[in-house]
């Protein structure tokens, strides 16, 4: 049975994609930071403490073959430059640390849950690809950046093979921030002021997500180092509110205000962030992830926004 060690295993992304592993029949490990966390049954918890660069591996790695990277210091709108040597210890620094020590033990082939914030942090003329510049803009897309740069490195001098997964924004249960935000507005049924904008956003549901991460753990091999993910399809916020309406069968209103008098506004109240995230364009092409692979996203938006829907539903019932 191949061996996996999965990093993050708690999170958005590490929990589905544990589940998802242990059915395919890998035998799965969890790297933990406590030992009180609850994970699928047949998931074998290790505890390696935070993150960084003085992580220590060995217990976890043994007889392991594949390693996902998950974990990391989550982005937080409106961080501030000085902890930017957070973001790096953990996001870089503690990459390098796990990178070397995969190295040393074997393993085969090592999988990064990337960003998108690599890229950049909007697109105007043409989608973000794997052959586009760098251009990370904050603290968490720079130590995501200098994460997949030392990981690369790493793995040029050896025998290890490293795949860099950039992602757009990740929804699904358990999903936090902006898009749980937008799941209670619309189930408020307030109206919203967002009419005007016209703008095209990339994201990808969980689900798609790991499958593509399964997917480059069991490729024969993995000829390029960067994969861009999503769900296949861009979506405008009136679209994407309009789908979630839609499966949560609410009627969405949406206001015809102007997107300068929202960028106005979102100045004086200091979430300018936030708004530009529903204003801005940012969209990825997965042309090359699709053709080295042969993979296609399995879920459509549509049924990716319907579980996630039915997850934040029951989870409002039982509250």
């Amino acid at each position: 049975m191949t061996a996996v060690l999965v990093t993050g295993a708690t999170g958005l992304v590490g929990r589905p994609l544990c589940e998802l592993l242990s059915r395919q029949g890998y035998e799965v490990r969890a790297a933990l930071r406590t030992d009180n966390a609850s994970l699928p049954a047949a998931v074998r918890p290790v505890v390696v403490g935070d993150i960084g660069s003085r992580t220590q591996w060995g217990e976890a790695l043994d007889r392991v073959q594949l390693v996902v990277h998950c974990a990391a210091r989550a982005h937080i709108m409106g961080a501030r430059r000085e902890e930017s040597e957070q973001y790096m210890e953990s996001n870089a620094r503690g990459t390098e640390q796990l990178a070397r020590a995969c190295v040393e033990a074997g393993v085969q082939r090592f999988v990064y849950l990337s960003s998108v914030k690599v890229n950049g942090e909007s697109t105007r003329c043409h989608p973000f690809s794997p052959a586009d510049p760098p251009q990370p803009r904050d603290p968490y897309g720079l130590s995501k950046w200098a994460g997949e740069t030392r990981l690369t490195a790493i793995a040029a001098g050896s025998a290890m093979e490293a795949a860099i997964v950039r992602s757009p924004l990740v929804y699904g249960p358990r999903v936090r921030a902006n898009f749980l935000r937008l799941l209670r507005l619309v189930e408020s049924g307030v109206p919203l002021p967002f009419g005007c904008i016209d703008n095209a956003r990339s994201l990808v549901s969980v689900w798609n997500l790991c499958d593509l991460i399964e997917r480059l753990l069991r490729a024969p091999r993995v000829a390029s180092s960067v994969f861009m993910v999503c769900d296949g399809e861009d979506l405008s916020t009136p679209q994407l509110l309009r789908r979630i309406g839609a499966a949560m069968r609410r009627r969405v209103r949406l206001l015809p205000v102007p997107v300068a008098a929202l960028r106005a506004a979102a100045a004086l109240a200091g979430r300018r962030e936030e708004v530009e995230r529903l204003c801005g364009s940012l969209t990825v092409d997965i042309s090359s992830t699709r053709g080295e692979l042969g993979w296609s996203p399995p879920l459509t938006v549509d049924e990716g926004l319907a579980r996630t829907v039915h997850w934040y539903l029951s989870k409002v019932e039982a509250s």
